[in-house]
């Protein structure tokens, strides 16, 4: 593979994760201050898992069977910028929730496009495809970053009236909105999706051609049927289960976070101003490259099963930092470099895990397996019951009751572990049985 189709492929995946990176962080504060209730909540956070299960069982092969994968990823990222946009104007649930949905169908099929259109010009995919990957990365980091600009208390920076640029700069990083303010202004994470969606969309029929793939049998029509069978495998069972616990814990750190970063001390909270939470958040985007890089040796010394469990604990360690020590903002700070190895530790290796484990002919299975679990069921649980937890449960007089709500997830990830170490015994052999 050239520089130049490196280069195209980089950016495609820039892009790609620019825009899941820009909405997300902040919707779980922003629905809240639209009036919706926390079941109206859970379905339009939904959107997005209900389009990960969806695309297991229909949308991704669909696509990957019908349309050149270069013009699918125009379509859908053009219609979806659409719908992303309309979201900044939107304050009806089900107008909400329609546009939401028609993004999430459209967008998740794009990720395994994504990686169709970037395997299908590697002439070495283990050596080149970590490099073109680690673009979806980047772009998450990146996405954080324009909203130190864009959330800003403005009458606040002109009331201060200061001259010279270094000091107008300090003004305005030091001006983030908070409250009202800040809950008004998060609709400008849709405009800047959506436009990401748009650029996207003209920047794919700059990508080398990539036609469908006609080339699957019949029978993989069903492959998701075929991936439920390897479930008669112990150790895929209960590392399947624990992966949904995970997943479960993963998205209530999503869900919870920027709220915690973003309320006053007073409340409970950490108090970092509204045009820092993002940027806060992506340094466990920047952990997670750096703990990318030390997966295979940790792997090699430790071994499948303990480098697995060190990632859950490493989810137990980042909300026993939350409940137990709100007040101090620097470890704060610090606890989201775990989400690396979160991350790396545990969902990187369960990927690489299914990879060395089954044969050729089933990964693809396997892979789909696990996916809905990571992207479908798991996000489903955390925004079906976390929008309920953080508002009928932990929150009394108007004060949400971050210790009690950052419990839960801890003891889930310690009960992950507990199983995961008990239970989990992968065979001596390279690969498994799949029964096909």
């Amino acid at each position: 593979m050239n520089k130049s189709c490196r280069f195209r492929l980089f950016v495609m995946m820039v892009l790609e994760f620019f825009i899941w990176g820009a909405w997300l962080p902040l919707i779980f504060g922003y629905l809240p201050s639209l009036g919706f209730s926390p079941v109206q909540q859970a379905w339009i956070l939904n959107a997005f898992p209900i389009a990960a299960i969806v695309g297991m069982f229909f949308s991704n092969q669909f696509c990957d069977r019908n349309f050149a994968a270069e013009k699918f990823l125009a379509f859908s990222h053009f219609t979806g910028g659409l719908a992303m946009l309309a979201l900044a104007f939107t304050s009806s649930f089900w107008l909400f929730f329609g546009l939401m949905l028609v993004h999430c169908l459209l967008y998740v099929p794009t990720i395994s496009i994504a990686n169709s259109i970037a395997f299908a010009h590697m002439k070495d995919p283990q050596k080149e495809f970590g490099v073109v990957r680690m673009g979806g990365t980047v772009g998450w980091i990146l996405a954080a970053w324009p909203f130190t600009f864009i959330l800003v208390d403005w009458d606040k920076v002109h009331a201060a009236n200061v001259t010279g640029f270094s000091d107008w700069l300090g003004t305005v990083l030091a001006s983030g909105l908070t409250g009202d303010k800040l809950k008004a202004a998060t609709a400008w994470t849709y405009i800047v999706a959506g436009g990401a969606s748009l650029a996207l969309s003209g920047f794919s029929f700059l990508l080398p051609p990539t036609p469908p793939n006609k080339t699957g049998k019949g029978a993989e029509g069903l492959a998701w049927l075929e991936a439920m069978k390897l479930l008669k495998h112990p150790f895929v069972l209960v590392l399947w289960l624990v992966t949904l616990v995970d997943a479960f814990v993963q998205n209530c750190y999503f869900n919870w976070t920027g709220m915690f970063l973003g309320t006053a001390p007073g409340a409970g909270g950490v108090g970092i101003p509204g045009n820092w939470i993002m940027p806060v958040m992506s340094i466990g985007q920047v952990a997670e490259i750096l703990t990318m890089l030390i997966l295979g040796a940790t792997l090699k010394v430790l071994g499948w099963r303990a480098t697995m469990i060190l990632g859950i604990l490493g989810q137990a360690a980042r909300f026993a930092v939350y409940a137990y020590f709100p007040q101090h903002r620097d470890l704060i700070i610090l606890a989201q470099i775990l989400h690396g190895i979160c991350y790396a530790f545990f969902f990187a290796t369960v990927y690489i895990f299914v990879d060395a484990h089954f044969p050729k002919d089933a990964r693809a299975s396997a892979q789909g397996l696990f996916n809905m679990m990571i992207l479908g069921v798991g996000a489903l649980a955390a925004n079906s019951f976390c929008p309920y937890l953080g508002q009928n449960i932990f929150t009394h007089d108007g004060v949400v009751h971050f210790k009690g709500l950052f419990l839960v997830p801890m003891i889930c990830s310690l009960l992950a572990a507990v199983g995961l170490a008990l239970f989990f015994r992968p065979p001596k052999t390279t690969t498994v049985a799949t029964g096909h």
